[in-house]
């Protein structure tokens, strides 16, 4: 998935994260139920994955039932409830920022609840019991650990280009070296130096290895994050190239490494962001590619939209729907090279295709579709497969398009 998405496609329910830190909100002001006061657990059953879900549900000191939602098989914890309703041994708990809700019936005993959760189209069986022990996330037996057997210094860096300082970790093997270097690109989304994502901090633990193995490491915060300036959200993949190159720059003018033998690891939308910056500079030695996208930026929406809508529940015919419409629109931008032009031809195929539903499924047409900003790649790869997840990973073959118009127009008239 490329970075260019406005906010990260992650599984079901786990856009709950976006909700972590913030403190509960207060739900419909009255008499607190002490039969629901206390700590809730059960388990979603989804596509074949099971996840804990924790409900903490607590009267304030007006008496309103406050409460807040844990994913902790996500990482996920504190998620506010924006309301909690008992109306007898009916119990609904709203999760506002998940788009969730979960409505159920309190046991006679009172230690149970039964229930369904609702997410998007989606309703999922679920049964939680009172519980007393805090919810822990999984284990992490490959979360680095000190010490280290290698030297980590905190850095910055500057894009000249673009006029902002870059922040980051560099870690260097014991030893004069001169050592070979590898650049750590993370994927979409707006990344921390450790793409900390849900519990999992992958470019710490591949930076880690790679350091163990001799090699100079340099990870880095996106542009807008952490302690990089900048603005995340109005830059470009062709942005991130330039980020990354200026990392490469740095890492290269380090006295402990070999400045011929430095490359840049991407993960994928930073397989994309390699060789972009291997097209651009010579001075990139190597370029490895990590679950990076390997076709045309159409077919990755396709591929994606489907698999994504499939798992959400989404009615068959609206899947091949927006498959429809996202090809249209790709043609008319491959076909037409006057943006207005285009713009109107587009929005014709969107009506064209609309306005051919039955009733019925007019709601989940006029829904957010999976229509993406995406640039292509073009550069002979070997990519390393994404395994079985919503980010497929494809054979190579994919034409080359860096001006972005077409795919903001794509965007604005989807």
């Amino acid at each position: 998935m490329l970075r260019r998405v406005a906010a990260r496609r992650i599984g079901f329910l786990a856009a709950c994260a976006f909700g972590v830190g913030v403190p509960p909100t207060s739900g419909i002001a009255q008499e607190p139920e002490d039969a629901v006061i206390g700590t809730w657990e059960g388990t979603l059953s989804v596509q074949g994955t099971e996840l804990r879900i924790v409900f903490h549900l607590e009267a304030s000191g007006d008496g309103t039932l406050t409460g807040t939602m844990d994913s902790p098989d996500q990482g996920a914890l504190g998620i506010p409830l924006s309301g909690v309703t008992v109306e007898g041994r009916e119990v609904t708990l709203s999760v506002a920022v998940a788009q969730g809700e979960y409505r159920g019936t309190l046991s006679e005993s009172g230690d149970a609840i039964a229930g369904t959760w609702s997410q998007g189209p989606a309703s999922l069986p679920l049964e939680v019991r009172r519980t007393s022990g805090a919810a822990e996330g999984p284990a992490r037996p490959q979360m680095p650990e000190p010490p280290f057997p290698y030297r980590t210094l905190d850095v910055t860096f500057p894009n000249r280009g673009a006029g902002i300082e870059l922040a980051g970790t560099l870690t260097l093997p014991e030893g004069a070296g001169p050592f070979p270097g590898a650049v750590l690109v993370s994927g979409s989304g707006p990344q921390d130096r450790d793409e900390t994502l849900l519990g999992h901090k992958p470019v710490l633990v591949l930076a880690d290895h790679l350091t163990r193995e001799g090699i100079a490491v340099l990870r880095f915060d996106d542009r807008g994050v952490g302690a990089s300036g900048g603005d995340f959200a109005s830059a470009t993949s062709e942005d991130f190239t330039a980020d990354a190159l200026a990392a490469l720059s740095f890492l290269r003018a380090r006295p402990e490494v070999a400045s011929d033998r430095v490359g840049i690891v991407g993960h994928s939308e930073g397989g994309l962001i390699a060789p972009m910056a291997a097209n651009r500079s010579a001075d990139v030695a190597f370029v490895v590619m990590l679950a990076g996208p390997g076709v045309t930026g159409i077919e990755i929406l396709e591929a994606q939209g489907r698999l994504i809508n499939r798992a959400m529940g989404t009615p068959p015919e609206i899947v091949e729907l927006n498959a429809r419409i996202q090809r249209g629109l790709a043609d008319v931008v491959a076909a037409e090279p006057d943006p207005e032009t285009a713009e109107e031809e587009m929005r014709r195929v969107l009506e064209r295709e609309i306005a051919g539903l039955p009733p019925e499924l007019l709601f989940h047409a006029t829904d957010d579709g999976p229509v993406r900003r995406i640039a292509v790649l073009s550069v002979p790869t070997n990519p390393q497969p994404a395994g079985d997840h919503h980010q497929p990973s494809l054979p190579c073959e994919a034409p080359a398009q860096s001006d972005p118009e077409p795919f903001r127009l794509l965007t604005q008239a989807a």
